[in-house]
């Protein structure tokens, strides 16, 4: 232990009247329900404990020991601005190691991950992303053009299409046509795990390295898609001034010291990237979408501006939907020292869980919590640390940049091809989806070509520049 954390932990330990020992009190269902309802139904379950427990919480599934649930905003920005080696959040996400890499920027903690961030970040800065944007456009529009016309179908599938497309071109930037076509075919395989399988891992931290668990579809097809990335990577190193994707820009990365990344560095960001970006862009613009085609008005609102080239709508629109439909509904950090949160002296080994899902449909924060209003981000930021989206604090999600340009960069690209109505007004419930929360029915809509084309961002800013 660092001298740091044992300063911490010291300090947590002073005594203090207003300070309690000991987690707070939380839900007094027997451990295997709170288990299956942490599992299948975790919004339900975190706002029923809200309810009786107030804005702090402790619940107890088995494989997680006590995680302390927080709603408060004050609470969590104790934890985000907390000590990085006590609030250590690759200790608590040390079980998908198997399959993330032991390089991944999701499971290292203390100075590993703010080296391994310094590097990846420059092409995740918010200026950078600007030069996906048209790629992002091209692919949106070839996927669109292939929709059913007149015929109810769930949209998630579609966006997932598109998502991965911008992950082979814009991220990995696979140029082989053979090489790229096996990827299609392997990357999805790859997120072919199950809210049984997580729970599985959860459980038993080492299954992944038994023989039981390489029959996992997913672990079973990572030597390949290894062997493919390697390649892809041999063939960046060999081509540098050909390629302008982001992988290119993390392999010409240096740190300090003018070491650039190994392979297997790249190759576990990549699969972070893969898995931490696919899945929860997919899910974002499939809540857009549902939300929009449930909400006519804000939908021909959105629609009117982006016909005059004006964004200031749909980043309220992204915004919204990222509050009121979070894509993961919490983020963890394991303690690894005892610490001070929300007034109480927890142990070493604690989870602590600012939960998205909580503090952002706080109607202390949004008036009216669950209903869509973009209009609400139209005024100004809402109050710190109530809107998290994508985390905080040291560990806030790099590629949000990333996400939140390609979510309107999708959106105004699909909106621009089709009309869109939903088959039903009732509003889809969130289902569990490996670690994020879908539309239970995949956000299905009836579409329909547009008459007339209105012009395209790129297009816009073409005839902006040229003063027409």
């Amino acid at each position: 232990m660092t001298t740091k954390v044992k300063t911490a932990a010291v300090e947590s330990a002073t005594p203090d009247r207003s300070v309690l020992d000991g987690v707070p009190p939380g839900p007094r269902l027997p451990r295997a329900l709170q288990t299956v309802l942490w599992a299948v139904r975790p919004i339900w379950f975190m706002q029923r404990a809200r309810r009786r427990h107030g804005d702090v919480s402790t619940i107890r599934p088995y494989a997680f020991g006590d995680v302390v649930v927080l709603a408060n905003p004050e609470h969590i920005k104790e934890v985000f601005t907390g000590d990085r080696d006590v609030f250590a959040a690759g200790k608590a996400n040390a079980a998908m190691s198997p399959v993330l890499g032991s390089h991944s920027l999701l499971t290292l903690d203390g100075e590993r991950h703010l080296r391994q961030r310094k590097l990846m970040l420059p092409p995740f800065h918010g200026e950078a992303v600007g030069r996906y944007r048209e790629r992002i456009e091209e692919i949106t529009e070839a996927e669109v053009a292939r929709w059913p016309t007149g015929e109810p179908f769930p949209l998630r599938p579609r966006l997932q299409g598109i998502t991965l497309e911008v992950i082979l071109r814009a991220v990995i930037g696979v140029s082989d046509p053979q090489r790229l076509a096996r990827l299609r075919q392997l990357l999805p395989r790859l997120l072919d795990f199950s809210v049984l399988d997580m729970w599985a891992v959860w459980l038993f931290p080492k299954l992944l390295d038994t023989p039981v668990g390489r029959r996992n579809p997913s672990m079973r097809v990572r030597p390949e898609v290894d062997r493919l990335l390697s390649e892809e990577i041999d063939a960046h190193r060999s081509d540098p001034n050909g390629h302008d994707d982001i992988l290119a820009l993390l392999i010409s990365a240096r740190d300090a010291d003018g070491e650039p990344l190994s392979d297997e560095n790249l190759r576990d960001q990549i699969i972070t990237l893969l898995l931490a970006g696919h899945e929860t862009t997919t899910t974002g613009l499939a809540w857009a979408l549902e939300r929009l085609t449930r909400h006519p008005a804000a939908l021909a609102r959105l629609r009117e501006e982006l016909d005059n080239a004006e964004e200031e709508y749909l980043d309220a629109v992204v915004s919204e939907t990222l509050r009121v439909r979070p894509v993961v509904d919490g983020v963890w950090r394991k303690l690894t020292a005892p610490a001070v949160v929300a007034g109480r002296r927890l142990p070493a080994g604690t989870l602590v869980f600012p939960a998205i899902v909580l503090v952002q449909t706080s109607a202390d924060a949004f008036p009216d919590p669950e209903d869509f209003r973009p209009e609400r981000f139209l005024n100004g930021s809402p109050p710190s640390y109530t809107f998290i989206p994508f985390g905080g604090g040291a560990r806030r999600c790099i590629g949000a940049a990333f996400a939140v340009m390609e979510m309107k960069t999708v959106l105004s690209t699909v909106l621009r091809k089709v009309e869109l109505r939903a088959t039903d007004l009732r509003p889809e419930r969130p289902r569990t989806h490996h670690v994020t929360q879908i539309p239970a029915h995949g956000g299905r809509v009836i579409a329909t070509r547009r008459s007339a084309r209105a012009p395209s961002q790129g297009e816009s800013r073409e005839r902006t520049a040229a003063g027409r």
